[in-house]
């Protein structure tokens, strides 16, 4: 580790008592890199096994790594919590401007402990801390306005991150999350609902510092090579004309689109909702993380008379992603880009993880057309497929947790089908809901298996279209490439960089970048130290009581057909069974 790098530097912040410090653990930094690897070394000595996920004793982590700051799309930081909505290892990335910000104001991570005894959010300048009286923002209807009195309120604009949370957070929904930047988020598991249970409604982070390079030529060299490749690369290429709704017409045509909480696997109608639909009739504009040059951002400009002057338009606008138009569209049956866009404008602006959303609403319709709920739980609310303004009702009411069943929405779909039944086509993992992708059997086992029960843990999806042709993977040599995915991916999250960017930052590649900035760890010692951090992030999940044998597979999954066909669920509990033996 370059001598001169403030990224050994960790904030701890209690906010029971409004007091705060900085600690060199540079042993920390080099031992584990950054990020998810340091982060997870900092929740096992902060968090106690048996620390409820909504009390004081869990701490917030955020964590950056020595890449950012210094590489193209090295954009990401990584926060880690221990989840309300699982119970055990809470572990979110975000892009936008958190890691730029982080590493200009002198720091490799911030921990943050306690609880406030009213609500409060934190101002971080370079080297000094205010907590600041956030009544006056408790409780507002939007996210976005709580971010747009903060930006007029607080210095540092251009270098700034200011991270908050809406309504789903203040009232402890468990899958709220985190806003960053107006479109970027700490989506899954719940860190919105944990920044709640403190009072703490918003972070801003800025810094005017710099950083150190020690083989400046060589760094200019690798710097232009990586920047050339990502934007001369045909994936690339795609993120920035489509995005990743560009996901949709292929999943769609080998039937791996999950469709009215998983009834169906394709449509006809599927291109209302593609990439290509929205890039010609919706797409406003492009943003990038800092320090991207890709631009994978898509933002679309919805025109809308106002209610009471039909004669004047307002124009919002609103993100699109694969993973939102996949929960909240083609979920619920959804083929209005319209209706996709202000529902999504709404669960922004409360603050809720939009892929859990999506599949509590999917699971709450197909319960209700079945008769297993009525309109006594939801308020007289009608769900139905494809229906936006009772979707637009009903999510409100999760938010404001107006009765027994939102409430017990508010806690996802497991919590809601262990109470009310529908277990059978309740699509949920380790207690996170399904991602987007029906793909095959390395989809499923990697979400089952993987240490936030995420499709970005290890893309068994990604395995799965590989393997089509061949079909031929034991249980074992699936569960080894799953593995094997994994841990490379603690490297790149320690690093912190995009996964997007995976097919540039190879091993070799990696070991070069950080040879310029004072690390020396070579290809084999990637592997090892990758290796180690996720058998340390099962160690958290099993220090809470996670067992994967306890775990089951959505029995929804083995009725839809893949583009593998129907699934083996004695071959995919034979590949849970092998990777729970070698974690």
């Amino acid at each position: 580790m370059f001598q001169n790098d403030t990224l050994r530097n960790v904030l701890y912040i209690d906010l029971t008592n409004k007091s705060y410090s900085v600690r060199s653990r540079q042993e920390l930094f080099e031992q584990y890199i950054g990020g998810s690897g340091v982060a997870i070394q900092l929740l096992l000595e902060e968090c106690p096994p048996d620390a409820p996920p909504l009390g004081a004793s869990n701490p917030i982590i955020f964590a950056v790594g020595p890449l950012n700051g210094f590489y193209p799309l090295a954009s990401k930081t990584v926060a880690m919590f221990k989840s309300p909505h699982t119970k055990n290892l809470g572990e979110s990335h975000c892009g936008g401007r958190s890691s730029i910000a982080l590493r200009l104001a002198g720091l490799g991570a911030v921990v943050i402990k306690g609880k406030s005894p009213k609500p409060i959010y934190i101002a971080i300048h370079g080297p000094k801390v205010y907590f600041k009286d956030a009544d006056a923002l408790w409780g507002m209807e939007s996210s976005f306005t709580a971010g747009r009195i903060l930006r007029e309120n607080e210095p540092g604009a251009g270098l700034r991150t200011i991270m908050r949370i809406g309504r789903a957070g203040e009232n402890l929904v468990t899958y709220a999350g985190v806003t960053t930047e107006t479109y970027r988020h700490f989506g899954r598991l719940g860190l919105g609902a944990v920044f709640g249970s403190k009072n703490l409604k918003a972070l801003v982070i800025s810094g005017k510092g710099s950083l150190p390079v020690k083989e400046k030529k060589q760094y200019r060299k690798l710097y232009k090579q990586i920047y050339d490749d990502s934007v001369k690369s045909e994936l690339m290429k795609k993120y920035h004309d489509l995005g990743t709704p560009e996901n949709v017409m292929p999943l769609n045509k080998i039937g791996g689109l999950p469709i009215k909480n998983l009834n169906r696997t394709s449509s006809g109608q599927a291109y209302s909702l593609s990439g290509e639909n929205f890039a010609q009739n919706y797409l406003g504009r492009r943003l990038a993380c800092s320090h991207c040059p890709v631009g994978c951002i898509h933002i679309a400009a919805l025109r809308e008379p106002y209610e009471d002057e039909p004669y004047f338009y307002k124009t919002s606008m609103i993100s699109y992603d694969y993973e939102p138009i996949y929960a909240i569209g083609f979920m619920l049956g959804g083929n209005s880009p319209e209706g996709y866009l202000k529902l999504m404008d709404k669960i922004e602006a409360w603050g809720l993880d939009v892929m859990s959303t999506g599949v509590v609403l999917a699971w709450a319709t197909e319960a209700y057309q079945k008769g297993i709920i009525s309109s006594k739980e939801t308020g007289g609310i009608q769900l139905k497929w494809n229906d936006y303004p009772s979707y637009m009702q009903a999510t409100r009411k999760i938010v404001e947790r107006s009765n027994d069943f939102y409430h017990c929405l508010g806690q996802g779909v497991h919590a809601a089908a262990s109470k009310y039944g529908g277990s059978d086509f309740a699509l949920t993992y380790g207690g996170n809901e399904m991602p987007g992708y029906h793909t095959g059997p390395a989809s499923h086992i990697g979400y089952l298996a993987g240490a936030r029960h995420s499709h970005l843990d290890n893309a068994g999806y990604s395995i799965d279209q590989k393997e089509l042709a061949k079909n031929d993977l034991t249980p074992a040599q699936l569960g080894d490439k799953i593995l094997e995915e994994e841990r490379w991916r603690q490297i790149l999250s320690s690093l912190v960089v995009c996964f997007f960017a995976r097919a540039i930052y190879k091993p070799a590649l990696v070991s070069e970048t950080l040879r310029t900035l004072g690390y020396c760890l070579e290809q084999e010692n990637l592997f090892q130290v990758g290796k180690k951090i996720h058998s340390e992030k099962y160690r958290f999940k099993k220090q809470c009581g996670f067992s994967l044998d306890k775990l089951s597979f959505p029995e929804r999954i083995f009725q839809t057909d893949t583009p593998a066909g129907k699934l083996d669920k004695n071959y995919m509990k034979e590949t849970i069974n092998h990777i729970w033996e070698k974690i």
